[in-house]
């Protein structure tokens, strides 16, 4: 009698929510699931409308991000490029997740990233 492995369920495809918030004058975009390049499009009409709102500053929350490939990482170059000087900017990232690529690309330095909403606020502050 010869056996088969069954074949997984189909899964769903990979998905990512994002939810707008203010907190201290600061423009939260906050991301949850996978960002990658079927992803991506949405993500980036996202921050286009958090840059687009943001006065103080805008801080990108991943979180709740599962997996974050190169296509999330040059949005997230883009948009610190679009803020230039005009406003403050940080990315909420820790884990291996989201910290690690973003330290290994160096971007972690690039960006300004916390481990924490709190701490990019605090940094951030009111003056941001």
């Amino acid at each position: 009698m010869t056996t088969h492995a069954s074949e997984p369920a189909a899964s769903a495809p990979d998905t990512m929510n994002t939810e707008l918030s203010v907190n201290g004058g600061l423009t939260i975009l906050a991301v949850s699931g996978t960002i990658d390049m079927a992803t991506a499009p949405v993500l980036q009409t996202a921050v286009r409308e958090a840059v687009s709102g943001t006065s103080a500053g805008l801080i990108i929350d991943l979180s709740d991000v599962e997996f974050l490939a190169s296509a999330g990482m040059t949005i997230l170059v883009e948009a610190r490029q679009r803020i230039g000087d005009s406003a403050a900017f940080a990315v909420v990232a820790d884990g291996p997740a989201t910290s690690r690529p973003l330290s290994l690309t160096g971007l972690d330095k690039a960006l300004g990233l916390y481990a924490t909403v709190a701490q990019a606020v605090a940094a951030l502050g009111p003056e941001a």
